[in-house]
């Protein structure tokens, strides 16, 4: 990839992939010393591939991989990489990160993994070959907002729901659950809905997420103009697919813009996603902000009116017992990482416990008076 003679390029080579005065005075300290600028396209086993303005560049990542895996170099990072002549070249840099996308891993470690950096709009794909899991795509939202993006929800394959009417009641459930995010009904194979998409990814770095068989490869090469991403059919019986990106690639787009790609995820698990999962149920939280005591829990509390919404169906039960996982899970991963957090949750554990034994003999107490 060479983008010295890029027509759309101006004062430097790599802002067709989102260079711009902001990196440039970051990058500056690093330029007097002789390095180049460039972007990481892709990562693996220790090398990645960086463009940088005299083309693709392979380099050694071993001065940027510490043993904190949040803070290893990955797709999208903008790097401090030798000038050619050097051998072996090396990485010897990323600038910091306007934007990441974190989520944890799957290990009993409870690490965070950095699936893409600097990305301005975190594309969900969600497939229409099966039925909606709203739950799950609260989970990408959640993940979404705390990355510092803007979400973009896509349902694909929407030739599949001929039907507008119930299409159109589709799209409206997943809004219900995306507040404040773009909702877009697509077909990559009629080319429905990607004008819209096309515009939306332009203006700057989206990563593409989802499970595998979500239609994220078939997507990219819609928007990508050609067939770039291997696709392979996705099983009938459960709508699943086989994983047909195996690394996370950078790829720039014809209409502007730059697009990340990602492998098909199994586990969408939180890493300190508080704020996210804020975000996602923010009319939960709008609630809250009437309820009587500023700490309730939206269990059993009097003054609750988040329970009151509940009752009255403004807030649909569902959106309620998700918001309550969501704050569970993040609240036992950010304690594992959180000494303070933690010794915080033993003591309200301790707190409850009493409560509870107090509660029991007061009522031992009672039945013994009444004799």
């Amino acid at each position: 990839m060479n983008l010295s003679s890029s027509p759309s390029a101006s004062s430097h080579p790599l802002v067709p992939l989102g260079w711009d005065e902001e990196w440039e005075a970051v990058f500056s300290s690093y330029g007097a010393r002789g390095l180049l600028s460039g972007r990481v396209v892709r990562v693996d086993r220790g090398q990645c591939d960086v463009v940088t303005g005299d083309g693709t560049v392979r380099a050694d990542t071993a001065f940027v991989t510490p043993h904190d895996p949040l803070r290893v170099v990955c797709t999208g990072d903008w790097v401090a990489v030798d000038p050619a002549g050097s051998t072996p070249r090396y990485v010897r840099a990323y600038l910091p990160r306007r934007t990441a996308f974190v989520r944890s891993t799957s290990s009993k470690r409870s690490e965070g993994q950095i699936l893409a950096a600097n990305v301005d709009h975190a594309v969900i794909a969600v497939s229409l070959a099966a039925e909606l899991d709203l739950a799950r795509i609260e989970r990408f939202l959640a993940l979404a907002w705390e990355s510092g993006a803007q979400p973009v929800v896509v349902l694909t394959k929407a030739d599949l729901v001929p039907d507008p009417v119930t299409l159109g009641h589709l799209v409206q459930d997943v809004e219900t659950s995306a507040p404040g995010v773009p909702v877009l009904a697509v077909s990559a194979r009629e080319g429905e809905g990607l004008d819209v998409l096309t515009g939306v990814a332009a203006g700057g770095t989206s990563v593409l997420i989802g499970q595998s068989g979500a239609g994220k490869s078939t997507l990219a090469n819609a928007l990508l103009g050609e067939d770039v991403m291997d696709v392979r059919a996705t099983r009938d019986v459960d709508g699943k697919g086989r994983h047909t990106t195996t690394t996370r690639n950078l790829l720039v787009l014809p209409g502007g813009g730059v697009l990340i790609d990602t492998p098909g995820l199994r586990g969408v698990g939180l890493w300190d996603a508080g704020s996210g999962v804020g975000q996602v149920f923010s009319e939960i939280e709008e609630f809250a902000e009437g309820c009587r005591f500023h700490d309730c829990a939206h269990e059993s509390e009097p003054g609750c009116a988040v329970l009151e919404a509940v009752e009255t169906g403004a807030l649909p039960e569902r959106r309620l017992e998700s918001y309550r996982k969501l704050l569970r899970e993040n609240r036992r991963i950010v304690a594992k990482t959180d000494a303070r957090l933690r010794a915080e949750i033993r003591k309200d554990w301790k707190r409850k416990g009493a409560m509870g034994r107090a509660a029991m003999e007061a009522k031992r107490g009672g039945g013994g008076r009444q004799f």
